[in-house]
């Protein structure tokens, strides 16, 4: 039988699986396919950190190397510290026995606890699925839909003042890189002032890049940038990745948050060296800090008088709450905080929950560019028309941890000034860095067999569509310069006749997708790993109202495939909601559509009428949950995800009933008749339930009983499932 495996992971999409998951295998194995889940969750990662569970995400980073990978990967945590403190205290009360995390370790012992927790921070299992290159698309009947259901974009004032503000590589990542293709593979050693701080090994092709963001220029850009906020009357807000980027983006926050509170920061500098306040944890940790102290009110008070005094207005998490940007560094994640600046016409929220215009804050100008692009055009030439827009399609670079989203063991802040060096183990300097202490440094890397592979899916993809081909590459930025080279070497290998190729830099490109998006027209976006996720937010948002509704593959380099549902995040909103109110708006359209196309790869390598009969009614299914608008509602008391499930299955069994495979027809025709019978009663079952708070027994490791029977609440569709 052929095999797809289904992670189970964190929040919001982990709950829908305990709902869809046994729908779905039963009709999966009608068509010789078995599913099976394998626990991927921070708190199955963290488990077997500890040696007290299977390494889930080892095993399944051994199948995406083999060609019968085939993997549907639902979003994850990518865990902050903060997350990985509170998962960790949550397994301990459940009974296991593990060690705290600490975060500044005083011996060897606590040292390696560290170590062993550190694989479960961040972005820690995308990098090691991701074994292929990305192809993120709207698919035909979810664009359609969308187009004829528009959801509401807020148009932008006249003479708005909204902006985003970057460092124009003055200092920034952008400003300081260089890059190398290597002619050969060697070892590679990065030193700073002699003493070696890592030694890679590079092969032959690859693209290393060596960089860093000067603080003093980061400081200096904070001020001017708050300056700039005071001066248009605007709100500030900072815009960072800080789960993927887990070295230097929580620094880049913690900088922030001391510019911003400067003076409280100034004067309680002893207390909070006392107490070990670390800035790069926000807010939240900082209060965690001074609980107790004899001068926690005053401090606090302190804070709230800089938020109060308006100079500039600050952004908030949530207004009612109180809660700034600074409250938590991964609080504000930029390819989810963005989309939003743009969707509501250049503003975000006062602390009287007042939409202002903003100045969005993105320090490094590599990608601050293509958000400046994107205000900048909506500001000229007003909001997106949702019902006639055209759409971006991503082809991006990803395999084998590429580029930024790959460097974080090459990221260093450096602990003293002076000269950080790039040498080869045949003693050429590829390159060398006048640095000062606290600047942070980092080397990307890129693959020559990744980079080729991207360029075949591009042109592949160019000639499917009939659409232009736009590479995302900038001749001024030394990396992107390397990359240039490679395309123009591997061009002449693809299939590239009757197709508009165009290398642009990221403002041109973004225009140019953005002109031909207004008239209407679709574009194929090749870029980068950091731009694969920012465009695969920005735009779906933009177009779909949710990046979760994009079809997400990888076609794995081994042969096998990686279906991703959804680009937007695990929605710990929704878990909250639910466990007030038993209502999980999360919409699993994702996982349809995820579910059909993993299928449909394996139909094509090994014909099967009865595969084929499947995929084919799952298709149908997808049409009609979208056709028939059985998304789930936001509110409780409306039909939630737990419905759509019960209308995909009722859908699916009925397109079955109706194939031509008699013998899969004859086997469905009565489950459609008895889901189509019993719909009020299963309804009346499945909205018993709304408004009702849930225990499921725990938030990153919840017990499975509870959390099935909190989302598998009708008594009627489960003995027709368990039936089939």
């Amino acid at each position: 039988m052929a095999k797809i495996i289904w992670s189970k992971i964190d929040e919001a999409p982990a709950l829908a699986t305990y709902s869809f998951f046994p729908i779905a295998s039963k009709f999966c194995a009608a068509g010789g396919v078995e599913l099976e889940q394998s626990d991927i969750s921070l708190a199955g990662r963290v488990l077997a950190a500890m040696g007290l569970a299977e390494d889930e995400l080892s095993k399944l980073g051994e199948l995406c190397v083999k060609p019968e990978g085939n993997i549907i990967k639902l979003p994850n945590v990518s865990a902050s510290v903060g997350q990985l403190k509170d998962c960790i205290a949550e397994l301990q009360s459940q009974g296991y026995n593990i060690p705290n995390y600490p975060e500044n370790p005083a011996n060897d012992a606590e040292k390696e606890i560290q170590a062993k927790y550190s694989v479960c921070l961040g972005s820690a299992v995308n990098p090691v699925l991701r074994e292929g290159n990305s192809d993120r698309r709207a698919a035909k009947a979810v664009k359609n839909f969308a187009q004829k259901n528009p959801h509401k974009l807020r148009a932008y004032a006249e003479n708005s003042k909204a902006a985003v503000m970057h460092m124009e590589g003055n200092g920034d990542f952008y400003g300081n890189e260089k890059s190398v293709t290597m002619d050969k593979g060697q070892k590679v050693t990065i030193a700073l002032n002699g003493k070696e701080l890592k030694t890679i090994d590079a092969v032959d092709g690859e693209v290393l890049d060596g960089t860093f963001m000067s603080v003093k220029a980061l400081r200096a850009f904070y001020k001017a940038s708050i300056e700039e906020a005071k001066a248009k009357g605007v709100i500030w807000s900072l815009h960072l990745k800080a789960t993927m980027m887990k070295i230097s983006d929580p620094v880049m926050f913690g900088h922030a948050f001391e510019i911003f509170f400067e003076g409280v920061f100034a004067k309680y500098a002893d207390t909070f060296k006392e107490v070990g306040v670390n800035p790069n944890l926000g807010m939240s940790d900082l209060e965690k800090k001074i609980k107790g102290h004899p001068l926690e009110a005053e401090i606090k008070a302190a804070f709230q008088a800089v938020v109060d005094s308006d100079s500039p207005k600050i952004a908030m998490v949530d207004s009612d709450k109180g809660t700034t940007n600074f409250n938590a560094s991964n609080d504000v994640i930029i390819d989810a905080s963005m989309p939003v600046v743009v969707r509501e016409g250049g503003k975000q929220w006062d602390r009287t929950g007042a939409a202002l215009e903003t100045l969005a804050v993105i320090p490094d100008s590599t990608y601050g560019m293509f958000h400046a692009e994107m205000v900048a055009d909506c500001v000229k030439n007003g909001q997106y028309d949702v019902s006639t827009m055209g759409t971006m399609q991503n082809i991006g670079l990803m395999a084998q941890k590429a580029e930024e989203y790959g460097s974080h063991p090459t990221t260093f802040v450096l602990t003293e000034g002076g000269k950080v060096t790039v040498s080869a183990a045949d003693g050429t300097e590829l390159m060398s860095f006048d640095c000062e202490a606290g600047d942070i440094w980092r080397m990307s890397r890129a693959k020559d067999i990744p980079i080729k592979d991207w360029i075949r899916l591009a042109f592949e993809r160019g000639q499917i569509e009939k659409l232009p081909v736009v590479f995302w590459l900038d001749e001024n930025r030394a990396h992107d310069a390397q990359m240039i080279a490679k395309v123009k070497k591997y061009m002449p290998e693809f299939n590239t006749a009757g197709l508009e190729i165009h290398i642009l830099d990221i403002t041109a490109a973004t225009r140019f997708t953005n002109e031909r998006i207004r008239k209407g027209l679709d574009t194929i976006a090749v870029t980068g790993n950091v731009l694969r996720d920012h465009l695969t937010d920005m735009y779906p948002i933009l177009e779909l109202g949710t990046s979760a509704k994009m079809l997400s593959i990888v076609p794995l380099l081994a042969g096998g495939g990686l279906f991703e549902t959804g680009a937007g995040g695990s929605a710990p909103k929704h878990v909250e909601q639910f466990l007030n109110e038993g209502h999980l708006r999360w919409d699993s359209l994702g996982e349809f559509l995820a579910l059909a196309e993993s299928l449909r790869m394996i139909e094509q390598k090994n014909p099967n009428a009865d595969l084929a009969a499947v995929t084919a009614a799952l298709d149908v299914a997808n049409q009609a949950y979208l056709d028939n608008n059985k998304a789930p509602g936001r509110k409780a008391g409306e039909p939630d995800n737990k419905a759509s499930h019960f209308y995909v299955a009722q859908y699916w069994a009925r397109a079955l009933a109706s194939s031509s495979n008699a013998a899969l027809a004859a086997k469905f025709a009565p489950v459609a008749d008895a889901l189509e019978a019993n719909e009020a009663k299963i309804m009346e079952e499945l909205m018993a339930v709304s408004g009702k708070p849930q225990d499921i027994g725990g938030y990153f490791h919840p017990n499975d009983e509870k959390a099935e029977a909190a989302m598998r609440p009708s008594a009627t569709l489960n003995a027709i499932i368990n039936a089939i």
